[in-house]
């Protein structure tokens, strides 16, 4: 007769689980949050995955979710009045839409801060979304080109 075996996953003191998909480990920042945060999140996610199907999620920094396509487009940052999208390579986007309103100072991020009740302009954010992705995968010119 065989011995019944069973396997246990290490949780963390949130009930996730070590070895969840980023994408499980998104969802369950979603569903934790349970508020204006995590729709917001949910929306965020939903236009960067229309704006590039092709993203990677990634799970950072012990909880930070991450977009990624050739390199880091975005994290998605949740704080107690704030949603935060911080685009990696922020300073040498294009913005004519005006969308940063943080970090705008630094040399290389920038952010958004998104507010309960703030109305996201989705065609700019998603706009905003491709020129972070064409400038991951911009070929690199050779010096003294």
């Amino acid at each position: 007769m065989k011995k019944a075996t069973t396997t246990t996953k290490k949780s963390d003191s949130k009930g996730r689980e070590e070895g969840d998909s980023p994408s499980q480990l998104i969802d369950a920042r979603i569903k934790e949050l349970g508020d204006w945060r995590g729709e917001t999140l949910a929306r965020v996610r939903a236009l960067i995955k229309q704006a590039d199907p092709e993203v990677a999620e990634e799970w950072k920094w012990r909880g930070v979710p991450v977009w990624s396509h050739a390199g880091i487009i975005c994290t998605g940052e949740t704080y107690k009045s704030v949603v935060k999208m911080t685009f990696a390579k922020g300073a040498s986007l294009e913005d004519p839409s005006g969308l940063f309103n943080s970090s705008l100072d630094g040399n290389t991020r920038r952010a958004i801060d998104i507010h309960e009740n703030d109305k996201i302009d989705e065609t700019a954010l998603k706009a905003l979304i491709r020129a972070a992705i064409a400038l991951n995968t911009a070929k690199k010119k050779p010096k003294g080109a």
